[in-house]
């Protein structure tokens, strides 16, 4: 019961942001008559990590444990950079986070699992009730920071589970860097399919969708979205329906089973 009422919250809140971000995006591109990536992303100096404004606290991180993982103050333009954007869980609860359906929510062992593949691992803990549309726009200005930077798209991947899914599927749509890397974990459920499609909104970069057979309360596939997208930026991109069994809950800890897809995705061979 307490899944599918946390299902229908997050379906009716991302549909929500979505529909708000992708008619606010038509409305000022048309007013620009520049392109959205160019009109949304404007350059920083590479040496400064994006931070919300005073305006917006509904922006600003939690302060926590897990601050090691903050956009870092220095970028090596050699060094490879994930950035892995959370559940809804952890929104809701903090850290730690645990689910009466899925058990706990292993964010820190996520992150350390990424880090131990060599990776710069980006991570913060948002606040409650997020605003999808301002913490995309803030993703899609770290990112741009770290190309600005020297960092070769082909050198950033984006890892999003869930809620956080969404956040990456919709930078993805905004960003426009072909060579960028996408993982998209326990998304597109058929309601937001059907909403990314009436939308017009396209992926692009490289994207890989997993999600695990037995989740059929928070995911499904993204084929639809990727038909929609091909030839209109989306470029490597592949779906793995884990045999797991844990539904949802398998993005709660760092199972092998996605996380060395999710690697081998970003490093991919020559």
């Amino acid at each position: 019961m307490q899944a599918e009422c946390e299902r229908k919250v997050l379906m009716r809140h991302t549909s929500f942001h979505f529909k708000a971000l992708v008619l606010l995006l038509a409305v000022s591109s048309a007013a620009s008559c520049i392109p959205i990536a160019s009109s949304l992303s404007p350059s920083l100096t590479p040496s400064q990590p994006t931070a919300p404004t005073s305006a917006d606290t509904r922006l600003s991180p939690v302060t926590s444990t897990l601050s090691s993982y903050a956009f870092p103050m220095g970028i090596n333009p050699s060094a490879r950079y994930l950035f892995y954007i959370h559940g809804k869980i952890i929104e809701d609860q903090g850290v730690p986070a645990f689910s009466p359906d899925f058990g706990e929510y292993n964010y820190e062992g996520i992150l350390e699992a990424f880090q131990r593949h060599g990776f710069v691992v980006v991570s913060e803990q948002r606040p409650k009730n997020t605003d999808v549309k301002l913490y995309t726009q803030r993703l899609v200005n770290q990112v741009e920071n770290l190309i600005d930077a020297g960092v070769p798209p082909s050198s950033v991947t984006v890892v999003g589970a869930s809620k956080g899914a969404v956040i990456a599927a919709l930078a993805s749509n905004l960003i426009r860097h072909p060579d960028l890397n996408y993982v998209l974990l326990g998304s597109c459920h058929p309601d937001m399919i059907r909403d990314w499609i009436a939308s017009g909104a396209t992926l692009s970069g490289n994207v890989l969708s997993i999600y695990d057979f037995a989740d059929d309360e928070f995911s499904g596939s993204c084929k639809d979205l990727f038909t929609l997208s091909e030839g209109r930026g989306l470029g490597r991109h592949a779906e793995i329906v884990l045999q797991v069994g844990m539904g949802h809950g398998v993005l709660y800890q760092p199972h092998d089973e996605w996380i060395l897809p999710a690697v081998q995705w970003a490093n991919p061979a020559p």
